[in-house]
């Protein structure tokens, strides 16, 4: 999946990030709206990442996300 899709199905893909960084409130994800670069933030915040770590976890897990059809 890649980042246009993440935006596409940003609905669906919200419960997967919360599964994944627990930290991140449903209030973040809101605001977050399917921006890359604010979800980007909110990991470097919450879980005191340096840009590149966060970069590099988010797009493995994107390159894995498998939606259901």
């Amino acid at each position: 999946m890649n980042w246009e899709q993440v935006e596409g199905q940003w609905k669906e893909v919200k419960g997967l990030i919360r599964e994944k960084w627990g930290k991140i409130t449903d209030d973040d994800l809101t605001a977050i709206a399917g921006k890359k670069d604010r979800l980007l933030g909110k990991i470097q915040t919450r879980y005191g990442h340096k840009k590149e770590a966060a970069e590099a976890e988010l797009d493995k897990f994107i390159a894995n996300v498998k939606m259901k059809n």
